[in-house]
């Protein structure tokens, strides 16, 4: 009877040991307001996560590199330009982040500047001793756009200083703006809705049309002191794609990442990165961005260093790495 007793309080133990364990691996992951970017990629990965046998919950937060660097969540999600402005806090972050940690690329951002087409704006070089255009400017609301479009000038020896600046608040409103005729020049990811809707407003000046970037070597590198990460992707003229139908245009690709807090357990980070690496087919199903992924470069260059958990896969998996 000892014996039994002895039996059953040690398998409670263990039991109350495994599910205390099961717990610890609650991770949590910061997604976006519903609806966002990294809303669906969070989702995205949750889903598969989940069913792959870790254990993620969501929480739709805006604004929470701090919140990540503290270690009060364990994921988030940010573009590579970002990525590197918060850890090293320039840019359009005040303070530097230096907890936070790589995990990896999840897709490709692809986006550029658009015009009317019929203003036969086809290159950055276009541009030049063009005072006289309106240009969305400041996006309080979403303060790394303004680098993107500054980058993009910059590519071919400009900056807003050479435009007529046009604040508006967000991302979508620089869109809408140039719909609606009150600027001449904003940001617009390619196949992005809005976009979309403002080259329907747009039909009688023939759509909205990319401006195309210069990608020489100098022009990279003008590009890269602004924005400091991603590079520049040639697209060929298509007339089934927004800003492509007339001609072909050099664009923005920039990585859309997956971060992390240093102190996260190896084991977790690890794994999370495994499950991600091996199930493209799955997160595509789940959101579609990641039909653009290219997991064999999963880990490109940037400022802020790469988790140990990532790193290790990576390494295992025959992934690149930094040097």
């Amino acid at each position: 009877m000892l014996d039994l007793k002895l039996l059953t309080g040690a398998g409670l133990t263990a039991l109350a040991l495994t599910t205390g364990g099961a717990m610890a691996q609650v991770i949590s992951m910061a997604t976006g307001a519903q609806g966002s970017l990294a809303y669906n990629s969070g989702q995205a990965v949750a889903v598969v996560a989940n069913d792959n046998g870790l254990t993620v919950r969501t929480q739709p937060l805006v604004g929470y590199m701090p919140l990540l660097n503290s270690g009060e969540v364990d994921f988030g999600y940010v573009n590579g330009a970002e990525a590197a402005f918060a850890y090293t806090g320039s840019g359009n972050f005040d303070r530097e982040h230096p907890n936070v940690r790589l995990v990896g690329t999840m897709f490709p951002l692809t986006t550029g500047v658009m015009a009317p087409c019929d203003m036969g704006l086809q290159t950055v070089a276009d541009l030049e001793g063009r005072g006289d255009l309106r240009i969305a400017s400041e996006y309080t609301s979403s303060t790394i756009i303004p680098y993107y479009i500054e980058g993009i000038l910059a590519s071919g020896g400009m900056s807003y200083d050479d435009f007529e600046q046009v604040p508006v608040s967000s991302f979508v409103d620089g869109i809408n703006a140039l719909g609606d005729g009150l600027v001449d020049i904003a940001l617009v990811s390619l196949n992005a809705g809005a976009g979309q809707q403002a080259a329907v407003q747009m039909q009688d000046r023939g759509g909205l049309c990319y401006i195309s970037m210069d990608d020489s070597e100098e022009g990279f590198a003008a590009y890269a002191e602004v924005l400091p990460s991603g590079s520049i992707l040639a697209l060929p003229q298509n007339e089934d794609i927004n800003g492509l139908q007339d001609w072909g245009a050099n664009l923005v690709a920039v990585p859309w990442m997956l971060l992390t807090n240093a102190d996260v357990d190896e084991e977790v980070v690890y794994n999370l990165t495994s499950i991600i690496h091996q199930n493209q087919e799955a997160l595509a199903a789940s959101f579609g961005a990641f039909a653009r992924a290219d997991f064999a470069d999963m880990a490109p260059a940037n400022a802020m260093p790469y988790h140990p958990g990532a790193l290790r896969y990576y390494t295992e998996a025959g992934v690149a790495t930094p040097e």
